[in-house]
């Protein structure tokens, strides 16, 4: 259902305060669900406000506190969400990330006990478009099992990475995660009854699965094999140990049985190509503009391509399309 975009803007955030989220709250997870939702990227839209509520009623995600800055010194700042979502978190420690890169030439923030539900490539947009070079990361929950294995041991852990672009209109950015599917695809698919893509799963039983329901009670599968596995072990062991918060496993068990969002620590990392290449910036920033042009003219389209046109498309048309079930569902949250 195509839905105006301001419209669904003031329902998101009229359900978020009817459920006592603060302003702030209400203001960040509604512009991130509704920048994924405008780039038909359903898997990570206002579909997850219902996980988001969900995990808020089992006591799992602080609604009426505020993060903090825990830490800060050189190039580092930590923020402390005090078990509230990571979007606000990030939207307090921004201009701070961006300070250290700019002074230091990198910098790192360290997000700790939040919970995370959107895509990142919300956030390294918000980089790149100052003119950073970004990388971010997160565990998730233990859902997916590593090559060889039928145990699920790692989480989806998606990676997200941005690179500016001074002479294009959109910068270059891939967010993906390190299992073959993302876990919110996995869902929609059962919602609608709709078979999963070989390669994506396996039952509980160790078999490989196409059903969305048994694949949700078995465990996912890394992309590429022992490739994904150790990415994604790169991801639990720097936005989690290295930072001082749960790998997946933990997060799992903070869930205690409930299917709620995964809760954690995100790291993202922010290095200024100026402050890197001084005087030669524009020289060698023109050489990686060469490299991503010759991609469209060979017949491969670069990551986010897809969904920046999709961006347009809907502004344009002045809205975003809806599943009619979900929205029904969120509406019902106002009854």
């Amino acid at each position: 259902m195509k839905t105006d975009l301001n419209e669904l803007r003031q329902l998101c955030q009229a359900i978020l305060a009817r459920h006592g989220f603060l302003v702030e709250h209400q203001h960040s997870i509604t512009e991130t669900l509704l920048t994924a939702q405008q780039d038909d990227c359903h898997s990570h839209g206002v579909w997850r406000l219902l996980g988001v509520l969900d995990t808020w009623r089992q006591g799992k995600l602080a609604a009426d506190v505020l993060p903090y800055i825990s830490h800060e010194a050189g190039a580092v700042v930590k923020i402390d969400a005090r078990m509230g979502p990571a979007p606000t978190a990030f939207a307090l420690g921004l201009p701070k990330l961006m300070a250290c890169a700019r002074r230091f030439g990198v910098g790192i923030l360290a997000i700790n006990h939040c919970v995370h539900f959107s895509a990142l490539w919300v956030e390294i947009e918000q980089l790149t478009r100052a003119g950073l070079v970004a990388l971010n990361m997160t565990p998730s929950h233990a859902w997916v099992a590593p090559a060889g294995s039928t145990k699920p041991l790692l989480g989806t852990n998606p990676i997200g990475f941005g690179f500016p672009r001074a002479n294009a209109d959109e910068p270059y950015v891939f967010d993906f995660a390190t299992s073959a599917s993302a876990r919110g695809e996995i869902q929609l698919r059962q919602r609608a009854g709709q078979p999963l893509e070989a390669g994506w799963a396996i039952d509980a039983q160790g078999q490989p699965t196409l059903d969305a329901t048994a694949a949700l009670a078995g465990a996912m599968l890394t992309f590429g094999g022992h490739k994904g596995s150790a990415l994604a072990t790169m991801v639990e062991l720097l936005a989690g140990p290295l930072i001082g918060d749960l790998s997946s496993q933990e997060s799992m068990a903070f869930a205690d049985g409930t299917a709620t969002l995964p809760y954690g620590g995100e790291i993202i990392i922010a290095i200024d190509p100026a402050f890197l290449l001084g005087d030669e910036a524009d020289a060698h920033l023109a050489r990686a503009e060469a490299l991503l042009d010759q991609f469209n003219p060979a017949g491969a389209r670069l990551p986010s391509q897809r969904r920046f046109q999709a961006r347009q498309r809907n502004r344009e048309q002045g809205g975003v399309v809806v599943d009619e079930s979900v929205l029904a569902e969120l509406r019902a949250l106002l009854d």
